[in-house]
């Protein structure tokens, strides 16, 4: 597992600028991008980041979670973390995931929610930038199992905005769930509109 970002980390994180953190959010807005984060209300959750429809949301969201000192882990499919690259995304807190043994990968992180003190894990839960008729429930089941709350990632190709600003718990009610999450999410657009999965769970 890769690094635990304890609650010091995270305190430290929260107010601290750094040259890095200065680039990272400079290279955003020389972009076009703006940034919006509302700090974890706890020390414990999930980040979901939709819609997922392109290679470049992954540069969005990395220059985003640098730019705040966003302590969170990151889900990734394992073929990402080879060599010096992946040596490096593991460092900020990369996750690889290998898609074709996904058998125990949740256990496996729960034990990790009751093992540490903070754990934020960023999710896409569309898992595929193509389209989806609906998501993977790996991002619901951490919620619900480790009883923490989502926060709403989102990548706006429309706004030009990043960011994470809003909280929800889930209530094990799947399509009240969805409904909530379909309300928040209207009208973000993703960098191939038609390429955004479904928002339902099976």
């Amino acid at each position: 597992m890769t690094p635990d970002f304890g609650p010091d980390i995270a305190a430290r994180s929260r107010n601290a600028r750094s040259p890095f953190r200065r680039a990272a959010l400079g290279l955003l807005r020389l972009f076009g991008w703006r940034s919006r984060l509302v700090w974890p209300p706890e020390p414990k959750g999930v980040i979901i980041v939709y819609p997922h429809t392109s290679n470049w949301d992954f540069i969005v969201g990395v220059l985003f979670r640098i730019g705040n000192g966003l302590p969170a882990n990151w889900i990734g499919k394992r073929e990402m973390f080879r060599g010096p690259i992946g040596r490096w995304f593991e460092r900020i807190g990369g996750i690889p995931l290998d898609r074709r043994r996904t058998q125990g990968f949740i256990p496996a992180l729960l034990e990790e929610y009751r093992r540490r003190e903070w754990m934020w894990v960023a999710i896409a839960p569309e898992g595929t930038r193509s389209h989806a008729d609906h998501l993977k429930s790996g991002f619901y089941q951490l919620a619900l199992g480790a009883d923490v709350p989502i926060g709403l990632g989102y990548i706006d190709y429309g706004t030009r905005t990043v960011g994470i600003d809003t909280y929800l718990r889930m209530t094990g009610d799947k399509t009240r769930d969805m409904e909530r999450l379909e309300e928040f999410y209207a009208g973000k657009r993703g960098r191939r509109p038609g390429a955004a999965g479904r928002l339902r769970l099976r």
